[in-house]
């Protein structure tokens, strides 16, 4: 599909600031399931953009939020590199989570009430934006959740002070949820993973499990860690649950 690329909104926030959201929607007449995705710890980068655009070009409407934006100007991209790495890390523990899921319900209520989308609604996200997707599902009117080596769930340690309840609250995870992982990701450890795995099953969650042989960070088209066959491969899996549960009738 064509699409519309070049949009954002800058939707008011908790903070009294805004929020810019980048929205990514095919350009064709018509109505189209709603995708929340949440960027890395860099915001809106090239690779992010990409990712947004391959989503939407399946017949998505794409919203992006600048993760930090109670902290940088609008527009902000942090660099891959050590400086940009470093603030990223930084604020992501300085940020409290009660912030984060206010942003995500901003983002939610803006999809919903966008006349290109239907209503329903799937989150998305990479790196820290895996964690923030996965919370994000929450929230009830998410139907399905795609995380990709999703950060800091096992460890408790996003936002400010490093307490967050994730996986205390897991138990009200309604959606169906994917999860994809790298086997050589030093940031989620198997017995990381493990704890992770052991929560859903105890609460008998509706999810998908995979651990691929790659590093973190393999979805991003920009730097070594990069892997094209399994950004194809992984993908697929997150194309096919978003077509099986958000085209289907309630």
């Amino acid at each position: 599909m064509i699409l519309r690329s070049d949009e954002y909104h800058d939707l008011p926030s908790a903070d009294g600031g805004v929020m810019r959201t980048h929205l990514f929607r095919p350009v064709a007449d018509g109505r189209y399931p709603g995708v929340l995705l949440f960027s890395e710890i860099y915001q809106v980068t090239d690779p992010i953009r990409r990712l947004a655009a391959f989503v939407a070009g399946h017949g998505y409407c794409v919203a992006v939020p600048e993760v930090y934006h109670d902290y940088e100007a609008p527009g902000t991209v942090l660099r891959y590199d050590p400086a940009g790495t470093d603030r990223g890390n930084a604020l992501k523990i300085a940020k409290p989570v009660a912030a984060f899921d206010a942003d995500a319900a901003i983002g939610l209520d803006f999809l919903a009430a966008h006349p290109a989308c239907t209503g329903r609604l799937a989150t998305l996200g990479v790196c820290l934006g895996g964690h923030l997707a996965y919370r994000a599902a929450l929230d009830p009117r998410v139907s399905a959740a795609a995380c990709f080596y999703a950060t800091d769930i096992h460890g408790g340690t996003l936002g400010a002070g490093q307490r967050d309840d994730s996986l205390a609250r897991m138990a009200e995870l309604k959606a169906e949820t994917l999860f994809v992982w790298g086997r050589q990701d030093p940031h989620i450890p198997f017995a990381g993973r493990e704890a992770i795995r052991a929560r859903l099953e105890q609460v008998g969650a509706r999810y998908e499990w995979h651990e691929v042989i790659a590093a973190h960070a393999f979805l991003r088209d920009e730097g070594p860690r990069y892997d094209p066959a399994l950004f194809v491969q992984t993908t697929g899996w997150m194309l096919g649950l978003f077509q099986r549960v958000l085209r289907t009738t309630p």
